[in-house]
């Protein structure tokens, strides 16, 4: 059996914080799994490598996954996750961490429930009983996030920092907290996540075509973005799971 990879939206009270719950299913295993960055930090479990979070990349990161295994996640929405760690989302970028380290005997005891999970479902419903969304709104800086999301960084950050009454240099730093990344970092992040997405819908695009739709100045820097970023051009392996 192939690897099954799934996603399901959010239940309504996290769904402003959190892109989605996620499960992906190996058959005879897999060396390597690619997984490219997406702005975004997930929670995860397997029996393997128990309870973790995962930090906002700025490079491809690879998984060898085992045969038969079972991996499911709750991914977070940039700048989205700080409230449910209770820890700065800057301190994981590029890195992972046992989430106990975090969360303590409240992770211990969630990572317990899971691993009794029969089910991915059953599990997922675990990990999103685990959260409580936050009563307030994000904040300024949370909401400027919002809108380099949405706007997939084809966006003015200027403009964005006026907006949040913050100078360049303090949108940039509160950004880097909020995100674990750097707000043109951010918006590069996403715009080559936006040309993953449009290159993996059916009747796929040229990458000339993918390069104007994402808002490339010219296929040359999407190939440099995807270099960059995964270490090879478009084009080349089969996008992996976080491509959604």
């Amino acid at each position: 059996m192939a690897e099954i990879y799934r996603e399901q939206a959010a239940p309504e009270p996290l769904a402003r914080w959190v892109e989605c719950l996620w499960w992906l299913e190996t058959g005879d295993g897999i060396a390597g799994y690619p997984v490219a960055p997406d702005g975004c930090l997930d929670i995860l479990y397997s029996l393997e490598g128990g309870l973790r979070v995962i930090g906002a990349m700025t490079a491809e990161r690879r998984f060898d996954l085992s045969p038969g295994s079972r991996t499911i996640g709750i991914r977070f929405l940039p700048g989205m996750a700080g409230s449910f760690l209770q820890a700065p989302p800057a301190e994981l970028t590029d890195r992972d961490a046992p989430l106990d380290d975090l969360w303590g005997a409240r992770g211990r005891e969630l990572a317990r429930r899971l691993a009794e999970a029969r089910s991915a479902p059953e599990g997922l419903r675990l990990l999103a009983a685990a959260l409580r969304a936050p009563a307030h709104r994000p904040d300024v800086v949370g909401q400027a996030i919002e809108a380099i999301t949405r706007s997939h960084g084809a966006i003015d950050l200027n403009a964005l920092a006026l907006r949040a009454n913050l100078s360049p240099r303090q949108f940039r730093r509160r950004c880097l907290e909020a995100s674990g990344l750097a707000p043109k970092q951010l918006c590069r992040v996403m715009r080559f996540r936006h040309a993953r997405q449009l290159a993996a819908r059916p009747g796929r695009l040229k990458w000339a075509q993918v390069s104007l739709e994402a808002g490339y100045y010219d296929q040359a820097h999407l190939i440099r973005d995807f270099r960059g970023f995964t270490g090879r051009a478009p084009g080349g392996p089969r996008l992996s799971a976080n491509t959604a």
